[in-house]
């Protein structure tokens, strides 16, 4: 399991705002069918990379959800779209949420819900 420092930033803190970020799209995981977005953020403030994990399905209400996890500038260059998951599933914590949950933010860890 990868550790990862809390620092206190607004970053780590959901609800999380938009403005605070910079971002860039990394691709599509067609796993399993999600279609899921994945991102890259880079906080504003503490200058932070997170990858972004968004998935919903767009015949079932409320099914939609995200993962955000740290990522240094070296796993960022090897990490591909298909193996973000399990890269997320192997860090200490991370951010998820959305209406598949019914909140704007919690702090997790382990097994990501990503399919139906």
């Amino acid at each position: 399991m990868k550790k990862i420092p809390k620092l206190g930033c607004t970053c780590e803190k959901p609800p999380l705002h938009y403005a605070d970020f910079r971002s860039s799209q990394l691709g599509i995981d067609h796993t399993n069918g999600r279609n899921a977005e994945v991102s890259i953020f880079q906080c504003k403030l503490c200058q932070r990379i997170w990858i972004n994990y968004l998935v919903e399905f767009e015949h079932y209400s409320n099914s939609g959800r995200w993962y955000r996890g740290i990522i240094s500038k070296k796993e960022r260059s090897e990490i591909k779209p298909e193996n973000v998951i399990e890269y997320l599933e192997n860090l200490e914590w991370y951010l998820y949420g959305g209406s598949y949950f019914e909140s704007t933010g919690e702090l997790g860890q382990g097994k990501a819900d990503v399919d139906l």
